[in-house]
């Protein structure tokens, strides 16, 4: 047992139990971070701040919805909205920043992807964060059931349909996830509980997870230098804070991040008050409806992308292409051949694959809104080839790359 003296103050004697002045050295005060970085590697706090945003805003709306599929249009669209002082405004907080943050999440990544942030003992720090995006996928998923309009009633029919696995035909675990034959009062209630309860939670461990994997190897910087973080960092202790390639995270690196955040909540509060439409779509104001389909079914911006590798195959064929694209970024780490850490603009023929990817994925994106007709079948056929073809030449031309 550990030796308990008399405290001296609060702070000591919650250390004494606690361990806190070590826990805010391994966090705080002594979590170095490279000098050589940009505003984009703000965009974690960005991310857990909006997180923080989508919690509070709906712990409020929770106060006031039911899910009840006969109760959950009205007290969402009338209740919530027309009824509860300011539950408009927590409505638009949740549903722009559900939106905002998966527009975060691919800066987030392609940040990563460029600058390599993903090798050199970094792999768990990448497939800790594609387990963040996982799970954050899942809940706007089961978030966007709640409202029970015409899109979330057809979104929640086609996506659980996939679970049938194409010619294999198991509509009995459709059925199962759904707790009916069609989406009803069941599957509300499912949804609800894992959007409110289950995935909130997973999240936060994710999150700790993705620090926690952060801590060993360190923060990537813009160049790719190898730092060692032990010479620099007693530099940094003995007074020669100019001199070392470090900083504190504490308050020095965290002042950057405040302000970056103070930016972006600047543009998001914005889009809360001013621009909100574009998080709420019109034919998901009507109330759902299991007899009147929709003319065009397509799901939320931020799916977009993968939902339309699935429409030029045939049934089976797609579902094989929709699997591997959601899998694929996961093993980035291990496709990537090359011994380089360094940004893609000096990586020769990566940097043509990178751009070639984040093109390819925006057209996809463009492609999944529009009706799979005429030029829009050609175009998004064409996507979808180059998507396949860009992770089967990926190790081949990393594999060429010279070591620098």
């Amino acid at each position: 047992m550990a030796k308990i003296r008399k405290a001296t103050s609060v702070g000591d004697w919650l250390d004494q139990r606690l361990a806190t002045e070590t826990i805010k050295k391994v966090m705080a005060t002594e979590y170095w971070i490279p000098k050589n970085i940009n505003f984009l590697w703000a965009m974690g706090m960005v991310l857990a701040v909006l997180f923080l945003l989508l919690v509070i805003s709906g712990i409020f709306l929770l106060m006031y919805y039911k899910p009840d599929t006969a109760l959950a249009f009205d007290s969402v669209n009338y209740t919530i909205m027309a009824e509860v002082g300011y539950g408009w405004l927590w409505r638009h907080i949740h549903a722009v920043g559900s939106s905002v943050a998966f527009l975060i999440i691919y800066i987030h990544m392609f940040t990563a992807i460029y600058y390599g942030s993903y090798k050199n003992g970094r792999e768990m720090i990448w497939i800790s964060g594609m387990v963040l995006f996982i799970l954050f996928s899942t809940a706007a998923f089961s978030g966007y059931m709640l409202p029970w309009g015409q899109m979330s009633y057809w979104a929640g029919m086609v996506i659980t349909n996939l679970f049938s696995a194409g010619s294999l035909e198991l509509h009995g675990v459709v059925e199962w996830i759904r707790g009916d034959y069609v989406p009803g009062d069941a599957f509300l209630t499912r949804f609800f509980m894992i959007h409110v309860l289950l995935i909130p939670l997973v999240i936060m461990g994710a999150i700790g997870l993705h620090f926690g994997a952060l801590r060993i190897p360190h923060v990537n910087n813009q160049d790719g230098e190898e730092i060692d973080f032990d010479t620099e960092s007693a530099k940094y202790l003995a007074g020669d804070t100019k001199g070392s390639k470090v900083m504190r995270f504490q308050f020095d690196f965290l002042s950057k991040d405040i302000f970056v955040l103070g930016v972006f909540l600047v543009f998001f509060f914005y889009l809360v008050f001013y621009n909100f439409t574009f998080a709420l779509d019109p034919v998901n104001l009507d109330p759902a409806n299991g007899l009147k389909t929709p003319p065009h079914i397509y799901p939320e911006w931020y799916f977009l992308w993968s939902y339309e590798i699935l429409r030029p195959f045939s049934k089976d064929a797609g579902l094989i292409a929709f699997g591997f694209a959601q899998v694929i970024l996961v093993f980035l780490p291990f496709l990537d051949r090359s011994p380089n850490v360094a940004p893609a603009n000096r990586r020769g023929l990566f940097a043509i694959w990178f751009w070639v990817l984040l093109i390819d994925m925006i057209t996809l994106t463009i492609m999944g809104k529009l009706p799979p007709e005429g030029i829009f079948n050609v175009i998004g056929a064409a996507a979808t080839w180059t998507f396949l073809g860009l992770w089967v030449v990926l190790p081949i031309i990393t594999m060429l790359e010279k070591k620098k």
